[in-house]
């Protein structure tokens, strides 16, 4: 199975939670990490700073389509950032528990 991590970034605490709760209820993450971010970026023209909340979505990559729509779906920005890594090497226990968390 293709495991990897998603990282998406939400403007806030309780949006993160709540994008982050359902993900792991519906089984297509195995668990979600938050932590608070500052971030610096180019919007419509202006550079722009902004605390944020970083989720480091840990899954199976086939869930990735559904990840990417639920997160549009709940997200309060126009585009969120929503990109996948590929996890390249991981122990077999650790991987062998997202395969069980994401069936």
């Amino acid at each position: 199975m293709p495991y990897g991590i998603i990282l998406v970034t939400a403007s806030s605490e309780t949006e993160a939670k709540t994008i982050a709760r359902y993900l792991v209820e519906s089984k297509l993450a195995a668990c979600v990490s938050l932590t608070p971010i500052h971030s610096i970026y180019t919007w419509q023209g202006s550079i722009e700073s902004a605390q944020e909340w970083q989720l480091v979505i840990k899954t199976n990559l086939a869930h990735y389509a559904a990840i990417e729509a639920k997160v549009q779906e709940l997200h309060s920005y126009e585009v969120p950032e929503i990109i996948a890594l590929p996890i390249v090497e991981g122990s077999a226990a650790y991987l062998g528990w997202i395969a069980e968390n994401t069936a």
